[in-house]
């Protein structure tokens, strides 16, 4: 059985061709520029990449461009689209509808469309994604994984707000959380590294969106980010935690509209806007090594950020057994993990420096012997999360 993963954005579609017993990818790629031009970065199974320009006017071309590319000339890795057995879908928000992956219907698709006030910008379309594979493909099965649903174990003192409670009943204003996907897979994965039945885990999903989880016994109590991804830590464009009195304050003092305030929160802050040199952290390393003090600043302040949340959700926890480290900083940024960890030791928690700048592929513990804390770096794979949950909701279907 082959499962095609499909993440639908506003100009944008992610794909993978994967073999949800195996996890073997056959094929991944992007097609980007979607509605301006088109193009698209092809990979076949890690080892061949090709970047092909390609006229997509809708989501409807590039998802009937990805189907050819997979079944014809020399990027051919399947011979017809009949070895598809499942379309799994990313889909950002479920709201308090969908407490686990669900295979999909007309009702499902509708309850999706009704959130689309939570999230205006991936909903419509992950909607459309999906309605442009039931016509192309009539007879395959559709699944959507929700980015919100791991979160849906958080209880009501940390999913609420402190605000007038009818606006929780009447407008659904609480937190929902992110990056379930990988939050659930990351800490499966170190709770059979624990090899413990009960267990207190922290995942710190850290890429150019990040959010932090605590993890007890395989749920998720609480997380960073909340109503929508901006809550929580400081990202590459997007704030994180501020006094909500600067929005006011900015609107009245800057003359912005709440369209542009909510534009400038999410896209021009964080890291770009603290450091001024790029929402990239590679980058903005790299112009610290060479003293810019902004660039500093800027690591320092997302630092402390991750500590803050590290120390709080120990807190909730009673202590934590491991700290995980996952996604593109969490994986590959050494300085990040070390500075994050420096300064934890009365928790419990000793980084062994030496073993954190080594490069590994696959999960690997990065802690000294002496540590009472694991500290796990565990590249996470949310695309094989949705490959097996669609798998295994057709099967039992």
């Amino acid at each position: 059985m082959l499962i095609l993963v499909l993440n639908a954005g506003s100009s944008s579609l992610k794909y993978q061709l994967i073999n949800p017993k195996t996890a073997e990818v056959k094929a991944s790629g992007l097609c980007e520029r979607i509605g301006i031009d088109g193009v698209m970065k092809h990979e076949i199974a890690e080892h061949r990449k090709l970047e092909i320009e390609q006229p997509m006017p809708t989501h409807k071309e590039a998802i009937e461009f990805v189907l050819n590319i997979l079944t014809h000339d020399d990027t051919k890795v399947i011979e017809n689209i009949n070895e598809i057995s499942a379309i799994g879908h990313r889909v950002v928000h479920g709201g308090e509808y969908f407490k686990k992956s669900t295979l999909i219907t007309k009702d499902v698709l509708q309850k999706i469309e009704e959130l689309i006030p939570l999230a205006p910008l991936h909903n419509p379309a992950h909607i459309l994604g999906i309605k442009i594979c039931q016509e192309l493909m009539a007879d395959k099965p559709n699944v959507a994984v929700f980015d919100t649903a791991f979160h849906q174990t958080m209880p009501e003192e940390n999913y609420l707000y402190a605000v007038p409670h009818e606006d929780y009943i009447e407008h659904h204003l609480r937190k929902y959380g992110f990056h379930g996907t990988s939050h659930h897979y990351v800490s499966n994965e170190a709770i059979n590294m624990l090899n413990k039945k009960e267990s207190k885990v922290i995942v710190c999903h850290l890429g150019n969106g990040s959010s932090i989880c605590a993890v007890k016994n395989g749920k998720s109590i609480d997380t960073t980010m909340g109503l929508t991804p901006l809550e929580g830590l400081v990202m590459g464009t997007r704030s994180g935690d501020i006094d909500a009195g600067v929005i006011p304050y900015l609107m009245d003092r800057k003359g912005m509209n709440s369209h542009e305030i909510v534009d400038y929160l999410n896209k021009k802050s964080g890291i770009l806007g603290v450091s001024g040199i790029s929402s990239d952290l590679r980058e903005v390393l790299k112009e610290a090594e060479d003293g810019d003090h902004r660039a500093k600043i800027c690591i320092e302040m997302m630092c402390n950020r991750i500590k803050k949340y590290i120390c709080s959700y120990m807190g909730q926890l009673g202590g934590a057994d491991a700290i995980c480290f996952t996604a593109g900083i969490g994986e590959n940024a050494d300085v990040i993990r070390e500075k994050v960890c420096t300064g934890l030791e009365f928790l419990g928690l000793e980084i062994d420096k030496k073993e954190n700048k080594k490069r590994k592929s696959g999960n690997r513990e990065i802690q000294k012997d002496s540590s009472k804390i694991k500290i796990f770096v565990i590249p996470t794979n949310e695309e094989y999360v949705i490959a097996k949950d669609t798998y295994n909701l057709v099967k039992k279907a």
